[in-house]
């Protein structure tokens, strides 16, 4: 389990971001003896000094008074797990770095420099919750940002809630984020606002792919012990009766603990009950278990949609040749038709940016790109920066086009399910055979998108096949 105790600012596992302060190669020495396991963590000195160095602009003028540095905390699983959702936030970061170089001018005036401090939650619930206590007590972070599943997402969000910090927040169901920390349509919160589909979106989007393939409708269904898997497993607000009302049945394989070694007995269950679909939501690494001894055990369902688990090129190459034909939700693309508000950057901007620095493949959690543009675009209308209520109505009152398409919280708008959330677009994609890859992501239903309230059309580059085993 991961440490819970406070850690200082700069302290293992802790990145963090200084805007407007150079480092001397001396000053990089001292910091770099006294916390080396940053500097592994980022990757070696190159990593540290692109997460604590910014170049490019475009952020905001610097012309006018300055202002104090503003503090924006965010918590990322770096390691664990989940590691996968953090794999991209320190070249996020740099790029967050990059477009406010020249500092925000805010809406006193004022132009005033951003520190952004990154801190990592292991993948631990309980860490998340720990490191953002320790951003908003220690650090003295003005906003937070948050992404990459309920896990870290949820604890991040109480403790923003709890302690009076306007936050942010992407990557994650609203469902498990809404109801599952607490709240009710007429009980909202008041100082956490988030962004993300919902499992309506993701019910419509597997769904509409099952329906172009010849199935007998009957779905293994995967739903584990943790704030996703309850979230989607809840009979009420989760997926149970949206699939019902879809014309699909289902054999729910039972709350099972992540880390499971042995899935014999679902696979057993959904065997007998001659389940041609699965479905469900797994940490990575569970499905990749999953879905190997399935094969072994003779389970091959006609189609697999998995949640969080499939997103990543990487996992897919870890499950090797039975991976192609795997589906699994598509929140962002470098065909979304989105760009930042930020610098004008494209999705396929952005998406080349990454495979630039890193000479990996594309990869969804791009999109936690925007919980920033949402922050900066707030400082931008806040006419007090020392204010957190004032900071608070600029976010409430966001309507924004952003690298994850239009984000807006304000009352009854189509997009607003209940207080506090954003739905944003989803499509249906499917892992085939790469080019320059081992794996490409094919999208293959994108009508979901094209529907109200999104009416987004983004155009679908595959057609959609059978598992072939």
């Amino acid at each position: 389990m991961a440490s819970q105790g406070n850690e200082p600012t700069g302290s293992p596992g802790d990145v963090t971001s200084i805007v407007k302060k150079p480092i001397t190669r001396r000053d990089f020495m001292k910091y770099a003896g006294a916390t080396g396991a940053v500097v592994a963590a980022s990757g070696g000195v190159g990593g540290l000094l692109s997460a604590c160095g910014s170049s490019g602009g475009g952020g905001g003028s610097s012309s006018g008074a300055t202002g104090r540095t503003i503090k924006v905390g965010f918590v990322s699983p770096l390691t664990g797990p989940l590691a996968t959702f953090g794999q991209l936030d320190q070249f996020i970061v740099s790029q967050w770095n990059a477009a406010v170089k020249g500092g925000v001018k805010c809406g006193d005036g004022q132009t005033h420099p951003i520190q952004i401090i990154v801190k990592d939650s292991q993948s631990d619930s309980n860490r998340a919750a720990t490191v953002a206590g320790d951003l908003i007590t220690n650090d003295g972070v003005d906003i937070m940002m948050v992404a990459s599943t309920p896990d870290t997402v949820n604890p991040v969000a109480d403790q923003a809630e709890a302690l009076n910090v306007p936050c942010v927040s992407n990557d994650c169901p609203w469902q498990p984020y809404y109801f599952g920390r607490g709240a009710t349509p007429t009980k909202p919160f008041k100082w956490t606002y988030h962004a993300f589909w919902g499992l309506e979106d993701v019910t419509a989007v597997f769904t509409g792919m099952w329906n172009k393939l010849p199935t007998n409708k009957l779905v293994g269904e995967m739903w584990p012990n943790d704030a996703d898997g309850l979230g989607w497993a809840n009979a009420k607000t989760g997926q149970p009766p949206l699939l019902t009302a879809a014309g699909y049945k289902f054999v729910d394989g039972g709350r099972f603990q992540d880390g499971t070694q042995d899935y014999t007995p679902q696979i057993t269950k959904f065997k007998s009950a001659g389940c041609q679909i699965l479905s469900g939501v797994f940490i990575p690494p569970d499905f990749v278990n999953f879905w190997r001894q399935a094969n072994q055990q003779g389970f091959k369902p006609k189609a697999a949609s998995v949640g969080k688990a499939l997103l990543f090129p990487a996992e897919l190459e870890t499950i090797g040749s039975i991976g192609y034909g795997l589906t699994s939700e598509v929140w962002w693309s470098p065909w979304h038709p989105f760009k930042s508000s930020l610098t004008g950057e494209t999705t396929q901007d952005l998406a080349n940016a990454w495979t630039a620095s890193s000479g990996k493949e594309w990869a969804q959690p791009l999109l936690h790109y925007a919980v920033f543009e949402v922050v900066v675009d707030a400082l931008k209308r806040a006419t007090s920066v020392d204010d957190k209520q004032v900071i608070l109505n600029a976010i409430k009152a966001t309507d924004l086009d952003t690298i994850q398409g239009h984000i807006t919280w304000t009352a009854g708008a189509p997009l607003n399910p209940v207080p506090n959330v954003c739905r944003t677009v989803l499509v249906g994609g499917q892992w085939v055979k790469g080019t320059k890859y081992p794996f490409d992501l094919d999208l293959v239903d994108t009508s979901h998108a094209a529907a109200a309230p999104f009416n987004v059309t983004i155009p679908e580059n595959g057609k959609l096949t059978v598992i072939k085993y």
